[in-house]
């Protein structure tokens, strides 16, 4: 949108350029993922896992990002920040309808139909033949009933606390209860511990795979559980809540005590939305919007069960390899002994490992040799996503029963995380481990693995930092870079960034390691701005940043004046993006692109180039202001050339010639294909395919 200007008073300074959205640019992001789903070449199970994986991102994105706006809208006023404002409210929820609208309109009208072709289906009470009636029945009362008990509202009993996005029934009643009252609104809570989907069993089947929904049983035997009362009209409802724990770690005494306690209120927080079916009745409808406080905005009818992503156990149901993307093996990397010592392989120079094409198998090798080497004293990690994978923790333990020093940072406020991470922390701290919970008001985000080893009469130190988390089940489904060192600079900086968080004390001067939010915004910007001056001095000037989100305002309006002084610069940015690519004028030296493929692109490469001077880095750290200046981030220069140019052909370039899964983006904030990327041979290239075959996987990733 170009600034206004008042001709009358020409010393007034032009308003800044207005940067793009970042809550729609992430609802854009799921726009990309569902076209996944829609894809006649994608797998069918795997399209139907897509659509699974947009409907679990919505429930994120209205957990985290929708309080803000609809507070907004409550107050019919723009907010704290003039971004939430009742306006941006309703946009938001009118792309947000649209979005679920067409998820469930490619669900029942294109993926159900092709499933049933695959002899694979989901039967309604309609559907289902008298032995089929008679299963469910024998199931509802074996295993669903018990567990049910309605609530009828009463002035004794108000409406029932309802978890965050668990399902539940409002059900409207005739006739009187047994106390001679015409309470007529019931609810029924359904248990999370119940199964979404239900198989049955082959007799019933007929050669296919059969399957019920949980919410099709209830619904079929309601009348059931309401003995001497007529069930009228019926729904089943979710609600989701904000759900960001907040806890100021200034006011409390044990942030681990504080935290899990708001884990307590969590599935309890402020409504942001209600879906009921498309069919609910207008008055239960409006009925449950004044229970929650929600505006009509936040309502979404939908033509299906109210939590699509849940479907992901139809999937793991089915299981059928044809219907799926081929089975991802993992490479060894060649760039570490399979059998020797990595110890060894790391004093003659550093090693990179490109996972999921790599395996993230070396990284628990490293851990392993540590463990059981007697040279090795101390083990110093940091925790942010390890999952409930148990090997990592068992190393961990194993090497405290040995006698090794281990400190362990764990972030125990790592969304969505942080129950997993409270209970890894107190296993550790049971045994004997030193455990840190990281600064006082930043988050540890940072990746890193530290060895302290006896070697002769001195003590040397060997290394892992990673753009991603020490999680072995995302590790084989996100892109991510390993890098293995027994660098002393680099080592040694990575002592003193643990001695910092474990000590509180003051950062040490760093050789080569940058540390968020001391050095590492401020590093980033000086380089943007060098290339900007090489640029216009004549020099060619080029830079390419690979991240997950570019949402920091400094550094986006540092690429725009360096764009507008002639550097070349490429963003290849997978979900959120604020800056307005190719707008004429502003920024047409900048193209901002976002790779969409099987796996979740989660590499942080930053390239700068300004005459002859070549640095790449890579990060654990995306281009946004809370990485930035909240968090504990780190990013590390590749200094071998060998090892750099490794990094520029396998994550940089194949991803700037993606013509498959590469969107570009407009000035206007919306993305079209990059179909214009066709290969030599006059064919569209996919980088990730490009990869898995470089790395001898199966054609056909």
């Amino acid at each position: 949108m170009p600034p206004s200007s008042d001709s009358s008073k020409p010393e007034a300074a032009a308003a800044p350029l207005a940067l793009l959205d970042r809550d729609h640019s992430i609802l854009a992001f799921n726009e990309r993922v569902f076209d996944w789903a829609r894809r006649d070449d994608v797998p069918l199970l795997e399209r139907l896992r897509y659509l699974c994986i947009v409907s679990s991102n919505l429930d994120e994105f209205f957990e985290v990002r929708a309080a803000a706006h609809l507070e907004a809208h409550s107050m019919r006023a723009a907010g704290s920040s003039s971004v939430y404002t009742p306006e941006s409210y309703r946009a938001l929820s009118e792309a947000a309808h649209d979005l679920v609208a067409r998820q469930y309109a490619l669900f029942n009208d294109v993926l159900a139909p092709a499933l049933a072709r695959e002899k694979i289906q989901i039967l309604s009470h309609s559907e289902r033949d008298s032995a089929q009636r008679a299963w469910v029945h024998q199931y509802f009362e074996r295993e669903v009933r018990p567990l049910l008990v309605p609530t009828g509202l009463d002035p004794a009993h108000p409406f029932p606390l309802v978890a965050n996005k668990s399902l539940n029934f409002i059900v409207q009643l005739t006739g009187r209860d047994a106390f001679g009252r015409e309470n007529d609104i019931s609810i029924v809570k359904v248990p999370r511990v119940l199964p979404r989907v239900i198989r049955m069993p082959d007799k019933l089947s007929g050669g296919r795979t059969l399957a019920v929904l949980l919410s099709s049983v209830i619904r079929a035997h309601l009348s059931e559980l309401f003995p001497g009362r007529q069930v009228g009209q019926f729904s089943q409802f979710r609600v989701t809540r904000h759900s960001d724990l907040a806890v100021d770690e200034e006011e409390v005494n044990n942030l681990r005590t504080a935290l899990r306690q708001g884990l307590e209120y969590r599935h309890y927080g402020q409504a942001v939305r209600l879906e009921v079916s498309a069919n609910c009745d207008v008055q239960l409808a409006d009925f449950l919007l004044q229970q929650f406080k929600l505006p009509e905005l936040a309502l979404y009818r939908v033509h299906g069960p109210v939590n699509l992503a849940r479907l992901t156990q139809l999937v793991d149901l089915v299981n059928d390899r044809r219907l799926m993307f081929p089975e991802h093996k993992p490479v060894w990397p060649l760039g570490l002994p399979v059998d020797g010592s990595l110890f060894e392989r790391l004093r003659e120079g550093d090693v990179l490992v490109h996972q999921p094409f790599e395996s993230f198998d070396a990284v628990l090798a490293l851990l392993r040799e540590a463990v059981h080497d007697p040279a090795v004293l101390a083990i110093r990690q940091t925790i942010y996503r390890t999952g409930s994978d148990p090997e990592l923790m068992g190393l961990l333990r194993e090497a405290v029963r040995r006698g090794k020093e281990v400190m362990v940072v764990v972030e125990l406020k790592a969304r969505f995380d942080e129950e997993a991470n409270i209970n890894w922390a107190e296993m550790l701290e049971g045994i004997g481990a030193q455990v840190v919970y990281g600064v006082v008001g930043l988050k540890t985000h940072a990746k890193m693995l530290l060895i302290t080893r006896r070697e002769g009469r001195k003590l040397r130190r060997y290394g892992h930092l990673s753009t991603g988390n020490y999680n072995p089940r995302t590790a084989r489904l996100y892109t991510d870079l390993s890098y293995f060192t027994a660098d002393d600079k680099l080592t040694a900086d990575m002592e003193q960034v643990f001695v910092h968080i474990a000590g509180q004390s003051r950062l040490a001067h760093m050789s080569r390691l940058l540390v968020a939010p001391f050095h590492l915004q401020k590093a980033m910007l000086e380089r943007v701005a060098a290339a900007g001056e090489a640029a216009a001095a004549g020099q060619p000037a080029r830079i390419i940043v690979k991240t997950n989100a570019l949402t920091d305002e400094q550094l986006v309006r540092a690429l725009l004046k360096a764009g507008q002084q002639g550097v070349v610069i490429d963003l290849i940015v997978r979900g959120a993006c604020i800056l307005p690519a190719q707008l004429p004028g502003v920024s047409d030296n900048i193209r901002v692109r976002s790779v969409v493929g099987r796996f979740l692109e989660h590499t942080r490469v930053f390239y700068f180039r300004q005459g002859e001077e070549e640095q790449l880095f890579l990060s654990s750290a995306d281009w946004m202001g809370r990485n930035m200046l909240r968090r504990i981030e780190l990013a590390w220069p590749v200094t071998d050339p060998a090892l750099r140019q490794r990094v520029i052909d396998e994550c940089l370039v194949p991803y700037l010639h993606d013509g498959c899964d590469a969107w570009a983006l407009g000035p206007d904030g919306r993305y079209t294909r990059a179909e214009n990327c066709i290969g030599p041979d006059g064919q569209r290239h996919s980088a990730q395919l490009a990869l898995a075959q470089r790395f001898a996987y199966p054609r056909g990733l």
